[in-house]
C-alpha cells in the first residue's frame, strides 16, 4: 500500500464513485494573531494498492511543529473491497477535515503513517499577517 499524494487544502470530496475532488490546495497560512484556529482545514490522501492488498490498513495522522511538538493526532483504518474481476489495482481517496490550532507562527507537517510506515510528510507554514490590525483604530 503506498500514499500517492497528501495535500492541505480548502475543500475536498469524495463522490459516491469514489472521483476526488480538490480545490484550494496550500502551503502556508496567514493569521491575525497567535495563537490561532484555522477552521476547517482539509488533508487529503490519495492511496493506492496491488490486489493482494484488499482489506484494511491502519493510517496515523499527526502535526506537530518545528520542535516536534505534537499539535494534534488521530488515527483510523482504510478498507480496500475485493475488486471486480480483471482490475489489478485499489485506490481510495480519503479526506480528512480538522479544526487546526496554530499556537506560535513558523513550521508545522503533518506525518502520515500507513500500515505503520511513515508514508509522506505535507509541510505547513502559518506567519501573523503583515496587514494584521492595519486599518484599524489605535485605542
Amino acid at each position: 500500500m503506498r500514499l500517492e499524494f497528501a495535500v492541505v487544502c480548502d475543500y475536498a470530496i469524495v463522490d459516491q464513485y469514489g472521483k476526488l475532488s480538490v480545490l484550494g490546495i496550500f502551503q502556508h497560512i496567514w493569521v491575525a494573531q497567535f495563537p490561532a484556529l484555522h477552521p476547517r482545514l482539509h488533508l487529503v490522501l490519495r492511496l493506492r494498492g496491488k490486489r493482494t492488498e484488499v482489506g484494511e490498513h491502519p493510517v496515523r495522522i499527526r502535526l506537530c511543529d518545528e520542535a516536534g511538538v505534537e499539535i494534534l493526532n488521530g488515527s483510523g483504518t482504510v478498507v480496500f473491497a475485493e475488486p471486480a474481476a480483471g482490475i489489478t489495482e485499489v485506490e481510495a481517496g480519503a479526506v480528512l477535515v480538522f479544526d487546526v490550532p496554530f499556537p506560535h507562527a513558523g513550521r508545522y507537517a503533518f506525518e502520515i503513517t500507513v500500515d505503520r510506515e511513515v508514508q509522506a510528510t505535507v509541510p505547513l507554514t502559518v506567519a501573523q499577517s503583515p496587514t494584521a490590525g492595519v486599518g484599524r483604530p489605535s485605542v
